[in-house]
């Protein structure tokens, strides 16, 4: 009881620093609702659900500058492990200095090694806003300045394909339509969440950067990530698991996109990049990825179509009633303009 009294308090505290968060994510998910009210209905789990889809849009649209960072940021720590490498052979027996020499590196090479986590922690305070307002919803209290007692009361008992959005895999009293749906929404967010990182790590990253301390942390982190999400996923509401899955396939479209326009150097995306580059006639030489390359000048194709005007001794030599070309003199210049 003592720890109860102890614990009230830090969780008053909590929702305050939240409330932001659950104001937010509550509007956006209201905001949504009316707009797919109108097709399907008010209390349908369908029209929950659209909403839940277009909230991730909305949150996952504004992430797009830090989701780009994150990218780019993992994958010039990976270019950076060589020479990582190098300092810890050299600076093996001073830790001090060898600190400083990577951190030194680091900077050097304007490579932050905490930008590559800032999505994710960005996206886990706004991932349990939303946990909060459909886990106190599936209970029937509204969190959240916009979920009304009446919207709570909605989703806690709209239904998809015969499930409860506010249901969850656990407890397992009998195995149903919740159970099921969560079960292949638990397997579609862990099986997202694994192609996302070995997409990065199997398509823009060079053979030298899969080696060391750095790309077998990145190794485990693609194992150990989907398997703390899928075994934190049997307690997550429905709608979160939507929410979770969108999230995680909005990720792999834009990762594709980010890394086939802008490869690493010496990796498969690159190789494909300068494939696509040659088969337009361009000399991926000549280009930097992510830059668009410039239009193909069609000179000869102009010069052809091109009239050319007769010179005067031709003139002279056909038709003499023929004017003659009347050649238009150089403008006058300063010295100036001649010497630019």
């Amino acid at each position: 009881m003592e720890n109860l009294v102890l614990l009230a308090p830090m969780a008053g505290f909590w929702d305050t620093l939240m409330a932001p968060l659950y104001w937010a994510v509550s509007g956006l998910l209201v905001l949504a609702h009316n707009l797919f009210s109108p097709l399907f209905g008010a209390d349908s789990g369908l029209t929950w659900t659209l909403s839940i889809i277009l909230l991730t849009i909305v949150i996952r649209t504004l992430l797009i500058p830090l989701f780009v960072k994150q990218i780019r940021s993992s994958r010039n720590m990976q270019l950076l492990q060589p020479k990582v490498r190098e300092l810890q052979k050299k600076y093996s027996h001073d830790r001090e200095k060898l600190g400083q020499e990577t951190m030194k590196l680091y900077k050097d090479e304007g490579v932050n090694p905490m930008a590559s986590c800032f999505p994710l922690l960005l996206q886990m305070p706004i991932f349990f806003a939303l946990f909060q307002v459909l886990n106190s919803a599936a209970r029937g209290v509204p969190k959240g300045t916009f979920m009304t007692q009446e919207l709570a009361d909605s989703v806690a008992q709209a239904t998809i394909f015969g499930a409860r959005i506010a249901g969850t895999f656990l407890p397992l009293n009998q195995f149903g339509a919740e159970q099921i749906l969560a079960l292949i929404l638990i397997l579609a967010m862990v099986g997202t969440q694994f192609y996302v990182q070995l997409q990065l790590m199997g398509k823009n990253m060079p053979p030298d950067a899969m080696t060391g301390p750095m790309a077998q942390q990145q190794k485990m982190m693609l194992y150990v990530l989907p398997i703390v999400f899928g075994v934190g996923g049997v307690a997550f509401p429905i709608g979160v698991l939507i929410y979770w899955t969108a999230s995680n396939l909005w990720s792999m479209g834009q990762q594709f996109y980010v890394i086939r326009q802008s490869p690493t150097p010496g990796t498969p995306a690159y190789a494909a990049w300068e494939a696509r580059m040659r088969m337009k006639g361009h000399d991926p030489a000549t280009l930097r990825p992510g830059v668009r390359p410039p239009k193909k000048a069609k000179a000869a194709a102009v010069a052809t179509e091109t009239p050319v005007e007769p010179t005067n001794e031709e003139l002279a030599a056909g038709d003499p009633n023929t004017p003659r070309v009347q050649r238009q003199q150089p403008r006058r210049q300063t010295r100036s303009n001649r010497k630019r």
